[in-house]
């Protein structure tokens, strides 16, 4: 069965924010937009819509929020996640600031986890999540 949230922001594609199987939940990537808006937090962007700056950390707090309303539109809470990759875009630079946030979210018995670098995602942020949660 798909899901869609009305708190996390829009797909930028032709997908559901999750679809739910058996007790399992799959959540497409969810990146640090605001929903209604293409504002990223933490990003400023150029007349080109190149990014000039961003802060990690706000975006992946975004995330983060992002992934708490769609597990909650689902059925889930953040503490049913089991499994996650993430995606930097810059894994040198941002890694640090996201492990220590990935600490300060899951700080008791967090799920597994895989971190890849890749050279960019859709729109112009430096993180997105893809996660897997019971129900």
């Amino acid at each position: 069965m798909s899901i869609h949230s009305n708190k996390a922001p829009e797909p930028v594609g032709h997908y559901p924010h999750a679809r739910r199987v058996g007790n399992l939940l799959f959540l497409s990537g969810v990146g640090p937009r605001e929903k209604g808006t293409k504002i990223i937090p933490g990003v400023e962007l150029d007349a080109n819509g190149k990014i000039v700056s961003y802060d990690i950390e706000k975006q992946c707090r975004s995330v983060f929020n992002n992934i708490k309303n769609i597990l909650e539109d689902s059925g889930s809470s953040w503490e049913n996640i089991v499994d996650v990759t993430v995606f930097l875009t810059n894994m040198k630079d941002d890694f640090p600031t996201y492990n220590k946030l990935w600490a300060e979210y899951f700080a008791i018995d967090p799920p597994c986890r895989t971190t890849l670098e890749i050279n960019c995602l859709p729109t112009p942020i430096a993180i997105e999540l893809k996660v897997i949660a019971t129900i």
